[in-house]
């Protein structure tokens, strides 16, 4: 059982730290301005963290006691060493767990040769975080060119909500970006302890009120498969069918493709763009 003089111990820790972080380190926007308080203010740490500023001004105040995974995203978010993390786990009396450094993840082969396969069906491959993992050229040429996108931004729902094409493209991009966060959600869910899904959530939660607003509702439903709206300047409108399909040897990887129904006008868009992407990506 932890002590209230730990718990309190805590909180000061804490308040101490986020008081020696300026938004710039953290990656917030700086409007340059004077502000009221030195540091990081609480709103700012709970966003970051995807909790509530009412249960992060009670962790401050040494009223509750935190969990190993909120822990862990407090650490990240503050930007503690290992010392600092270990000293913020034992005051809170959790076991310490250290980030797991995981290696970048690669394209299963065999997805990689099937969507060479794909001539004139966009399809893409979606990693643990929603990475972006591999496409083809008829995704690139349908979406982006993902080969510009830095490789650690290169995730496909960090796109759909900082790209501005994509709220042209899409002619429901509200329901398909609140689609995109129901899912998010469910990943995070499923593990908890990843910096780098947390940090997406901070991240996004900073620069999108939208995905904010939207990632605390509890209650978006999810769904695998449907049926979209798109507009682009090339295949023109096009009715697709998004359908995901699991890798046999690592579930952690999706295939991802978008078809028309054939001899219907976007069956023709689709292959019209596959005549400007030829070749593989």
């Amino acid at each position: 059982m932890t002590s209230d003089a730990h718990l309190n111990e805590l909180g000061h820790s804490l308040k101490a730290r986020r008081g020696v972080l300026s938004p710039r380190t953290v990656g917030l926007p700086d409007s340059g301005g004077r502000r009221r308080v030195t540091g990081l203010r609480r709103d700012e740490v709970a966003l970051l963290a995807g909790i509530s500023t009412d249960y992060y001004t009670r962790l401050e105040q040494g009223r509750v006691q935190p969990s190993a995974p909120v822990l862990a995203t407090l650490a990240r978010v503050l930007h503690l060493d290992d010392d600092e993390r270990d000293h913020l786990f034992r005051l809170a009396g959790r076991q310490t767990v250290r980030p797991r450094r995981d290696a970048v993840q690669q394209v299963q082969p065999q997805l990689r040769r099937l969507l060479d396969d794909l001539t004139a069906t966009p399809g893409v491959v979606i990693g643990r975080r929603t990475d972006v993992l591999a496409w083809n050229g008829p995704a690139a040429g349908l979406f982006t060119d993902f080969a510009t996108v830095p490789r650690n931004k290169r995730n496909c729902v960090r796109i759909l909500f900082t790209d501005p094409r994509m709220r042209t493209l899409f002619a429901d991009w509200r329901t398909v970006a609140r689609d995109a966060v129901a899912r998010l959600r469910m990943l995070a869910a499923g593990y908890p302890d990843d910096p780098r899904l947390s940090g997406l959530v901070g991240e996004l939660s900073v620069l999108d009120g939208d995905f904010a607003q939207w990632w605390a509702d509890r209650h978006l439903p999810a769904h695998s498969t449907g049926t979209r709206r798109l507009r682009h300047p090339v295949a023109g409108d096009l009715v697709l069918d998004r359908e995901t399909l699991t890798c046999g040897t690592d579930p952690d990887q999706t295939l991802v493709v978008w078809t028309a129904e054939p001899g219907s006008a976007s069956y023709d868009g689709l292959h019209r763009l596959a005549s400007h992407t030829a070749g593989p990506a």
